[in-house]
């Protein structure tokens, strides 16, 4: 077995404090990684308070995981000692359904692994993820890093990243296309680099116009402010696609109004209470409401190549392992601009 410093929670009601494990041994098909950074993500926090319910403990948190290989399984092909490699939200899956098979491993049948608070498939141990020096993961869920992109700032793609990336491919955003960002937080910041990149034309909906600035800066054309009322009538029929980030109980309904004949509302943010919508939100304008789920392995590859291929990364706030309680007290009150990434050198 392999020594490893981590962070954890031991329960529900815990801070995250130093906590010992093991990893497995490096098997034929694995890759050991020694872990550079890690992204905070708000559903780190939802799950060591057991919000979302069925919170495994002691739980080691973070599936935003930048590193570089330091040993290679025997039948490993894929990366070699010294590659930059990123793991994301999940680390197997059942390979055998149909989703498996056509590369969209998150919507496994069998449910795919993640990358912490769940059990390993085979052996029925607890996983744990990235608030720690390595992990072992078998070379198929393992991402590759473009060269020219930070490492640290490259953490948050592995879920930010792509959880925007994939609802803009699947909806065909590009040129001529118009794409509502709603909340401009760690998810909202990444749509909106994204959305510009891809060609369309960006619009932020924010509560309010404070982070204007940023959200022009990272390649919005339009800032509107929800709590105004005009905003909904203003952009009444407007958009071919608005991607809801915020995990606030807001009215749907109203925002479906944005939406152009048969246009889409993706839902990508989790609000801990339903929300109801009215069927004539719908049916008027042949509109849609629908949710996305991060990403399979192909196609966060293929998010990561393109945020290589056009300099996106998060804009992020690096801190000490230490001080991850206090960030996860800022997360909650959305006082970060936008990520956290924790230096896992901070550890040693």
């Amino acid at each position: 077995m392999i020594p490893v410093k981590g962070y954890a929670a031991q329960n529900a009601k815990a801070p995250l404090t130093p906590y010992s494990f093991e990893r497995r041994e490096v098997g034929k098909n694995d890759v050991l990684i020694d872990i550079h950074y890690c992204g905070i993500c708000h559903s780190d926090i939802h799950q060591i308070k057991d919000e979302w319910g069925g919170s495994l403990f002691p739980m080691v948190p973070g599936h935003e995981i930048i590193g570089v290989v330091s040993q290679t399984g025997s039948s490993v092909s894929k990366f070699k000692v010294g590659d930059r490699v990123g793991v994301g939200c999940f680390v197997d899956s059942c390979r055998q359904c149909d989703n498996c098979h056509e590369g969209m491993e998150q919507f496994c049948d069998g449910g795919m692994t993640l990358t912490y608070n769940n059990r390993d498939r085979k052996t029925g141990d607890l996983v744990q993820g990235g608030y720690s020096t390595k992990i072992v993961v078998d070379e198929n869920y393992v991402l590759r890093i473009p060269e020219n992109l930070p490492m640290d700032a490259a953490a948050p793609l592995l879920c930010a990243g792509i959880t925007l990336y994939s609802p803009l491919r699947h909806w065909n955003i590009g040129p001529g296309k118009k794409v509502g960002i709603l909340g401009l937080g760690g998810l909202g910041h990444m749509g909106v680099k994204l959305a510009h990149a891809m060609g369309a034309e960006v619009t932020v909906l924010s509560h309010s116009l404070n982070k204007e600035a940023d959200g022009r800066r990272m390649g919005a054309d339009h800032f509107y402010a929800t709590s105004d009322p005009q905003t909904f009538q203003k952009l009444n029929s407007y958009f071919d696609l608005i991607v809801c980030t915020v995990s606030a109980k807001i009215d749907w309904n109203e925002y479906m109004q944005l939406l152009k004949r048969d246009g889409t509302m993706v839902v990508v943010g989790i609000p801990e209470e339903s929300i109801p919508i009215n069927a004539f939100s719908m049916i008027a304008r042949r509109r849609s409401l629908a949710g996305s789920l991060i990403g399979g392995i192909k196609e966060t590859q293929e998010m990561l190549d393109f945020c290589g291929k056009h300099n996106i990364v998060s804009d992020i706030e690096l801190i000490p392992i230490e001080q991850v309680n206090e960030a996860y007290e800022r997360v909650v009150r959305s006082d970060v601009r936008y990520r956290f990434v924790i230096d896992i050198g901070s550890l040693s």
